[in-house]
């Protein structure tokens, strides 16, 4: 019954989401489009950013199914470009309502799941430090990150293809070269 409330909740905000912008959605607004209780809200959301911070994952985590090895990561990163552009005017009005901050923050945890697990496998036979490891999965999310931020910033014009091709084509070889050269200059 848990999750039927909190994407009842999702659906409506992103229904509302489509008509005026964040700051104007009240919790009124989502119980009686839902047919629930304030409390009911409560329950599980303790605000209007909770349940977007909520949603984001959600919708990042369905994308990301399975996604997170070296010969899957290229497809992930595709499903998150995609699962952006299909919630367009949900993560626009996002990007313009919240902190540029709350953004990053959700965009670095979805990022760095995805990235962490190519790591882990690149790494396996070789001498590297969880630091190390940490470090180069670090540097690759910041990196998508920009990239994404910066597609958002632009109105998402490229197609999740070409975004997901361009970073394929640059980011080609680069995760096991790094721990490589990570292993050699210990």
């Amino acid at each position: 019954m848990n999750n039927i409330t909190k994407n009842a909740l999702e659906e409506s905000l992103k229904k509302f989401l489509l008509q005026k912008p964040l700051d104007k959605i009240t919790i009124s607004d989502l119980t009686t489009d839902c047919g629930i209780s304030r409390m009911a809200f409560y329950y599980h959301f303790k605000d209007i950013y909770d349940l977007v911070e909520w949603a984001c994952i959600e919708d990042a985590s369905r994308a990301l199914q399975g996604k997170k090895t070296y010969d899957t990561w290229q497809e992930g990163l595709l499903q998150i470009f995609e699962a952006v552009l299909e919630n367009k005017p949900f993560i626009l009005n996002v990007y313009r309502s919240v902190s540029r901050e709350r953004v990053e923050n959700y965009l670095y945890a979805l990022t760095y799941e995805l990235i962490e697990g190519v790591v882990e496998e690149q790494s396996e036979n070789l001498m590297v430090t969880e630091e190390q490891k940490k470090f180069i999965a670090n540097f690759y999310k910041y990196s998508f990150v920009g990239v994404m931020l910066d597609w958002i910033k632009r109105g998402m014009k490229e197609s999740p293809e070409e975004m997901a091709g361009l970073i394929t084509v640059t980011m080609h070889g680069n995760v096991g070269n790094s721990l490589r050269n990570m292993e050699k200059n210990k």
